[in-house]
């Protein structure tokens, strides 16, 4: 049976019956490996510890050594630690001993967990090495989604991620008998046997997909164009191979109601029975049409079968054994109450705040943050209110602002982002460079075309990743340009960090501040003009612009 035609039974989403309705399927990868529990483990801190360096964060520090008490007669399941990266950026660490169980030896698990904001949620990664006296060391990686409330809905499903690109080469890791690599291997006639032989091998829990090569091609090129990107959607979750022209032949016969070829790929899911004409409409085929037109697609449907297999193959007993992670009551984070009411916001840069209707809601909140005209007191003085919806603006404007001016009264062409900064700072850029202003304005587009795909989920990343990989038609701003977050310095400097603490609703956060260390690089040079923003997307839906002026102080400005 062709995938096509499977899909088609089964219906119109990739993972459909994988998880809840509005769910993001998760991704689960749950391997063994050669190493040993301590060598698997520290390996798996080293990849945890680049990937986070590699996404803007510092990397923690070596685990904390097992204290005395989780000796041999601790029957407690030890207490996770937890350590702070960065706003709402948690990673929780635990090692102990596996709980008791009849007739299973003792063992050790390590594991670690990390939740970052994500749209409409929190992006969760989980990864955990457990190992039974006697037995193979187990890996698992899970990334799920976790939604905040009922709104947009979140991707079909949750990418692998990178973390598994990184560990997989380094891991050794095997299902069964074979080698989980993160792409396909190609392989030769002398090869064969040993790939049935994992077919048929009882101990097998993944699926193994084997791609067959258009005789008139090398599989080598064909492999690198097609292959590569059709098998990213599997790594982790499936065994990948390529037959060459000989192995092709040879494997045919081998399994005469099990054949690919003419540039097919077939997922062969475990026990295989080769002799068997029914067995054989387990195993889905992807036609080489289907691979060649329709790439994207071809790669959600290969993946299908191995997502839904991950997502509800039971746990091997080791893993299963792994206690319920438990903070230490130390290290948790203290929740703020939310106050009764929520005030509108005022500027920040008079130092008053505007008080807001006592009864009015949190979306009432979030139209005054979008410029919509709104009852209520103007700041003293006579002066216009703080909302930028009282500027009048001429229609028919061109494409780009000509002036800081213009691009403050225009503003309102953005819905998703909030301009809560003081306009003096964004004035006095005026006049100094016509790039500044056009730079600006891109980073702006930019913005709004980012927040529009994460609030609906599908921005695939945040700011600086969505640039990397931004449709060619849509607005491209250099990701060189885009900064996660401050320095150490300047995070951890009073003055600086205070500098960088900016107006937001109190629905975001009670204090009507904000820490806005993520930035846009206007203009070249280390000390060119910013603008400083909070990504509340996967909150209230939008980003809230807090400063848009000339470098703030910094080691190289001070």
């Amino acid at each position: 049976m062709s995938i096509d035609h499977a899909a088609a039974i089964g219906g119109s989403t990739p993972d459909s019956g994988c998880c809840p309705p509005g769910h993001a399927a998760p991704y689960r990868m749950t391997v063994t490996t050669r190493q040993s529990h301590a060598e698997a483990a520290a390996l798996a801190d080293q990849c945890l510890g680049a990937w986070l360096k590699h996404e803007g964060h510092g990397e923690p520090p070596p685990a904390e050594p097992v204290p005395p008490e989780l000796g041999p007669d601790r029957t407690e399941p030890a207490l996770a630690e937890r350590l702070r990266l960065a706003d709402r950026v948690l990673l929780d660490r635990d090692d102990g001993r596996l709980p008791a169980a009849v007739g299973r030896p003792a063992g050790h698990y390590t594991r670690r967990r990390l939740r970052r904001p994500a749209p409409q949620g929190t992006a969760q990664l989980s990864l955990t090495v457990a190992t039974e006296h006697g037995g193979p060391t187990w890996v698992r990686v899970e990334t799920e989604h976790l939604p905040a409330t009922t709104g947009p809905s979140t991707p079909s499903r949750v990418p692998v991620p990178d973390l598994v690109h990184r560990l997989l080469p380094l891991l050794d890791a095997l299902d069964g008998p074979a080698e989980v690599r993160p792409h396909p291997r190609i392989v030769t006639a002398a090869e064969v046997d040993g790939v049935i032989d994992e077919l048929c091998d009882p101990t097998r829990r993944l699926p193994t997909v084997v791609a067959s090569v258009p005789a008139d091609l090398d599989p080598a090129a064909w492999t690198a164009e097609l292959l590569r990107p059709l098998f990213a959607g599997v790594a982790g979750l499936a065994v990948g191979y390529v037959l060459d022209a000989s192995a092709r032949v040879a494997f045919n016969i081998a399994l005469e109601y099990h054949t690919v070829y003419g540039g097919a790929v077939r997922t062969y899911l475990p026990e295989v029975d080769p002799a068997s004409r029914r067995d054989a409409l387990r195993h889905l085929v992807l036609p080489r049409y289907r691979i060649e037109d329709e790439p994207r697609r071809a790669a959600a449907l290969l993946a299908r079968e191995p997502r839904r297999l991950a997502a509800r193959a039971p746990l091997p007993e080791p893993l299963a054994r792994v206690p319920e992670l438990r903070v230490r009551p130390a290290d948790r984070r203290p929740v703020l109450p939310r106050p009764a009411a929520e005030p509108l916001p005022a500027r920040l840069s008079t130092g008053q705040r505007t008080a807001g209707q006592p009864s009015e809601a949190r979306r009432t909140a979030h139209r005054v943050w979008r410029r919509e005209p709104q009852p209520g007191p103007a700041r003293r003085g006579g002066e216009r209110p703080w909302s930028l919806s009282s500027r009048l603006c001429l229609p028919g404007e061109p494409s780009a602002p000509g002036s800081f001016t213009e691009l403050l009264c225009r503003m309102g062409e953005f819905p998703l982002l909030s301009f809560t900064g003081d306009e003096k700072e964004t004035l006095a850029l005026e006049n100094r460079t016509g790039n500044w202003v056009k730079l600006t304005w891109e980073g702006l587009t930019a913005l709004q075309e980012y927040a529009a795909a994460a609030v609906h989920g599908s921005a695939g990343g945040d700011f600086k990743q969505w640039c990397e990989r931004a449709a060619e038609n849509g607005s491209r701003f250099p990701p060189r340009k885009a900064v996660r977050g401050e320095s150490r310095t300047v995070c951890t400097h009073t003055k600086m960090r205070r500098e960088r603490m900016f107006a937001v609703p109190d629905s975001v956060d009670p204090s009507g501040r904000a820490f806005m260390g993520a930035h846009l690089r206007i203009g070249g040079g280390r000390t060119a003009p910013r603008l400083h923003y909070l990504d509340d997307c996967s909150g209230s839906g939008r980003i809230y612009v807090g400063y848009i002026g000339m470098h703030l102080t910094n080691t190289m400005t001070n």
